[in-house]
């Protein structure tokens, strides 16, 4: 994998991507999102092409608890030990965790970009802006933290809501910062996440 590939890899496993294991050694990585983000999955298959299956498929589900149908995309990679190499660094008896290495992983713009664009979420109101953690116990939170502050001169909250749901949070002027980075990497159709009105041709 070249920087840029990996880069990307890294923060979509931060967000929402998923690697599956294949065997002892093998894994591979599968990438979902909403129907609305179409441009995004083409835009990361495009940039993993040499590692992944057939383009994005479209894919209709009915969530039986929820009483709602979610239509959305997914792509796969080819299995290979690369992508077992992470599935070891990111996951923990089948749970996602932050390895000790993240000041390294966490340390490209591009990463944090796509991290962003997975999970990110802007608020216009109070211009501040959020990303959304899957359950992390507070020493992984601790180790983004730290890496978002040592790397990028970012400084975060941890908001816990009700429902037990986690985020980190950038203050106004944090947030000016988290962008003035993430931008020049934000693709169009991502760019409503940092506050930009959508293009219109």
């Amino acid at each position: 994998m070249n920087k840029r590939e990996r880069s990307i890899v890294y923060g979509s496993i931060l967000g929402d991507a998923f690697i599956q294991p294949t065997g002892k050694k093998n894994a591979r990585i599968r990438l979902e999102h909403g129907a609305r983000q179409k441009e995004y999955i083409l835009w990361k298959w495009q940039e993993l092409k040499r590692y992944m299956q057939r383009q994005p498929t479209y894919l209709d589900r009915f969530n039986p608890i929820w009483r709602k149908r979610y239509a959305y995309y997914r792509c796969q990679s080819h299995a290979s030990p690369e992508f077992g190499k992470l599935r070891l660094l990111f996951y923990q008896d089948n749970k996602k965790i932050i390895p000790d290495a993240i000041g390294k992983i966490l340390s490209d713009p591009l990463t944090l970009a796509v991290w962003f664009m997975d999970d990110g979420y802007y608020y216009g109101r109070d211009k501040t802006a959020y990303i959304y953690l899957s359950k992390l116990s507070p020493r992984d939170v601790s180790k983004l933290q730290t890496a978002l502050e040592k790397n990028f001169k970012l400084a975060t909250k941890l908001e816990i809501k009700k429902t037990g749901a986690m985020n980190l949070k950038f203050g106004a002027a944090e947030t000016k910062k988290l962008v003035d980075v993430i931008a020049p990497h934000v693709i169009e159709g991502m760019r409503y996440k940092i506050g930009e009105e959508p293009r219109i041709d």
